[in-house]
């Protein structure tokens, strides 16, 4: 599969859905222009996954192989906590984290992302600890190390885990395998949680903090989205690109900064906006707007 950071095209796509079918989630990304693509491999919240039959990942291999898509992620379900203090749901999350992986190997995609959860009052160092241990067990699991997992930030509201790069950090020095995994940083959790990204001299301050934190080499994919509330509310509220607190500035800095611009970035806007369906096209529009020439093309 193509390493996105060796990739000379704007690597660029949109969550999307396969209410309708794998394939037919690769033919909507490829109609909207798309380069890159998110998707659940089953419904998001429920644990019941629905097998995925060979004749479906074959159908969805051929239909990929024919675009111009060359990066596809899979994100985990809602309902994964790795940091509960809960041995029955704790369990249920190491089983579920290790079918989602095995999903998207099937469907030959490489790349998972997860939320980590929330210690639900244990205390930060009983859930990173919890963390730590289901991330082994999967690494465990997935023996071959055919897929990679990308943890990605939170917007730091009740007591979930992973809303600063110290916290991730935490984590990827303490697990098993650390070069399994990667981080996927999300624009509005990053400005919930206190990151100023609204210019580019905040975005390089955020990007040096990465740097001494986990390593700005670790950041594998960005999740861009504009926030509803303001920064620092620990309130996960995506906005469309350009119309939230973050704003345009921002996210033109975010997605030209040569630290990120050739990594894969996926929208995770909302798909209505004023009240009409076609949000996808007016974002991904946006963001296009936004993307300047690299220096020295």
């Amino acid at each position: 599969m193509t390493d996105p950071a060796r990739s000379d095209r704007f690597l660029l796509g949109c969550h999307l859905s396969i209410a309708n079918g794998f394939p037919e989630a690769v033919g909507e990304a490829e109609r909207l222009g798309n380069t890159a693509l998110q998707l659940f491999t089953h419904s998001p919240s429920v644990w019941r996954m629905k097998p995925i039959v060979p004749e479906v990942a074959a159908a969805f291999a051929e239909r990929r192989a024919a675009t111009g898509i060359e990066f596809v992620v899979v994100h985990t379900m809602y309902l994964l906590n790795l940091a509960s203090p809960d041995d029955a749901l704790f369990e249920r999350s190491v089983a579920g984290l290790i079918d989602e992986a095995r999903r998207a190997a099937l469907l030959g995609i490489d790349r998972v992302v997860t939320h980590l959860g929330a210690h639900k009052g244990a205390g930060l160092d009983a859930g990173i600890a919890r963390i730590v241990r289901a991330l082994d067990r999967w690494t465990s699991a997935d023996a071959s190390g055919g897929v990679r997992l990308l943890l990605e930030n939170t917007a730091g509201s009740g007591t979930t885990i992973g809303s600063s790069f110290g916290e991730i950090a935490s984590i990827l020095e303490s697990v098993s395998e650390p070069d399994r995994f990667g981080v996927c940083y999300d624009t509005c959790h990053g400005f919930a949680a206190g990151d100023d990204l609204r210019t580019v001299d905040g975005v390089d301050d955020v990007l040096r903090s990465a740097g001494r934190t986990i390593g700005v080499d670790r950041i594998e994919m960005i999740h861009l989205n504009d926030s509803a509330s303001v920064r620092g509310a620990r309130r996960d509220r995506h906005a469309h690109i350009g119309r939230g607190e973050i704003g345009a500035e921002g996210l033109a800095a975010v997605i030209n900064h040569p630290w990120l611009r050739d990594l894969p970035f996926v929208l995770e806007t909302p798909k209505e906006l004023d009240g009409r369906p076609g949000a996808d096209e007016i974002n991904l529009a946006a963001v296009r707007s936004l993307r300047t020439e690299k220096e020295g093309a």
